[in-house]
């Protein structure tokens, strides 16, 4: 059976996640629906991809993800789906799906908003139903006609080298307040000195347990990155650093 995931900056607290759940349980009885998350900052575009480029390819072919997150909607950005990598994307071209295009090749449609759609509310009225028809087994070239543009891309800061160090930035934050940098292990070696804006975190250590509460340190995170953190705390509230923010780790 297809699966759709639901990444989306909509909260809990309004009406809009059950009723894009709603449109997708009518057009598309039975057809389980997975929440990524809905708690993103409101119109948050590179938080939108990055989870969606940590998610998307832990579940099995076929499955539809649906990504609202959408400052334009009812603007002049497309709306569009995506078949990449065995699985279907929907989402407005905004950078969202990034994470679709990157190193496979992509089929992608612009999808009709349909006269009856609320300008404010196309993942109601456009990206669900696109969705919950692709999870039925609607064919991509059914549900939209041929894109003829380009779809925007995020372009993700490299690190770079500076004398024997290697400079790094932090990409996403968590609920937590760990910090995900674009530092990658054979980037930083064992011997590696970490700091973030020039305050200390020390080497890369295992886990959070290799240092006492309260104290700040960096590790390889589950996405293969360096992420910095503080033990029982908030290393973003603790260092006063967000997305953005410089990661240096000190080679000599």
């Amino acid at each position: 059976m297809a699966l759709i995931t639901f990444l989306s900056d909509f909260g809990l607290s309004d009406s809009y996640v059950a009723e894009v759940k709603g449109i997708i349980a009518t057009v598309a009885p039975g057809i389980p629906v997975i929440d990524v998350s809905h708690d993103l900052p409101p119109g948050d575009i590179p938080s939108a991809a990055h989870v969606l480029g940590r998610v998307w390819h832990r579940f099995p072919g076929g499955t539809v993800h649906l990504v609202v997150v959408d400052p334009g909607v009812g603007g002049e950005r497309a709306a569009l789906a995506v078949e990449s990598g065995g699985h279907f994307f929907v989402g407005p071209d905004n950078g969202v799906l990034t994470p679709a295009y990157i190193g496979v090749a992509a089929r992608v449609v612009e999808l009709p908003v349909p006269e009856v759609a609320a300008p404010t509310f196309h993942g109601r009225d456009l990206f669900g139903p696109a969705a919950a028809r692709l999870a039925s087994g609607t064919p991509l070239d059914r549900i939209g006609r041929p894109f003829s543009g380009e779809p925007l891309r995020l372009v993700e800061p490299v690190p770079w080298y500076q004398g024997k160090s290697v400079i790094g930035e932090v990409l996403y934050v968590d609920r937590f307040g760990n910090m995900v940098t674009n530092l990658t292990e054979d980037l930083v070696p064992p011997y590696a000195v970490l700091e973030v804006e020039g305050f200390d975190i020390g080497p890369v250590r295992r886990t959070f347990a290799d240092v006492p509460a309260g104290e700040p340190l960096a590790y390889i995170g589950s996405g293969n990155t360096v992420e910095i953190a503080v033990r029982n705390g908030s290393a973003a509230r603790r260092l006063g650093i967000g997305v953005g923010g410089k990661v240096r780790a000190r080679l000599g």
